[in-house]
């Protein structure tokens, strides 16, 4: 395990199938063949054990980012690299979430809505069109685009492994870890 002077919280956000567990995973596999301590929150893992009883209106959605959020800033602080998977639509609550984390890094997946609702692997644009589901982000709750990212995927243009290096280079760049040879995996 290689001693890390920093921790840092990397926040994914994107519509639902624009590629953030994706690339999360890929960019968790390389930080740990390379020795750095990783914990990954992703929000459907989080919200069945952590924010479970949680619906999805507006002041559930920012509760259960500040719930991730929280859990981020403690991992954080105790030098581990976190990796946040989570649509986190709003904003505002992002920026919340920012401001409680000293050392954090946005990242925008971007595919507009008509490539995640080709991918819809889950089958849940396909429910939120029938009215099945509601407060669908996208479809019938807002997605808030983030206003200055540190780094954006846009994922219907690269490669999963040109938008995992975006963010494995962005973490070198801001000294958090030292990436050498980004594996052409994925």
């Amino acid at each position: 395990m290689r001693q890390q002077e920093y921790g840092v919280t990397v926040w994914f956000t994107g519509l639902s199938g624009a590629g953030k567990t994706t690339i999360c995973q890929f960019v968790e596999k390389e930080l740990r063949i390379q020795g750095y301590r990783v914990e990954v929150l992703d929000g459907d893992a989080v919200r069945q054990n952590l924010c479970k009883g949680l619906g999805f209106s507006k002041d559930d959605r920012e509760e259960n980012i500040r719930r991730i959020g929280f859990v981020a800033h403690l991992l954080t602080r105790n030098n581990v690299i976190v990796l946040v998977s989570a649509i986190s639509p709003y904003r505002e609550i992002r920026e919340q979430v920012r401001q409680n984390i000293p050392y954090f890094i946005e990242v925008y997946v971007n595919a507009s809505l008509e490539v995640c609702e080709q991918r819809d692997v889950k089958g849940l644009y396909k429910k939120a069109r029938a009215g099945e589901i509601k407060h669908f982000t996208g479809i019938d709750d807002p997605y808030e685009i983030p206003l200055c990212p540190e780094v954006e995927c846009k994922t219907n243009e690269e490669s999963v492994v040109q938008s995992a290096s975006k963010v494995l280079e962005k973490l070198e760049e801001l000294q958090y870890c030292s990436v050498k040879n980004i594996r052409k995996f994925g």
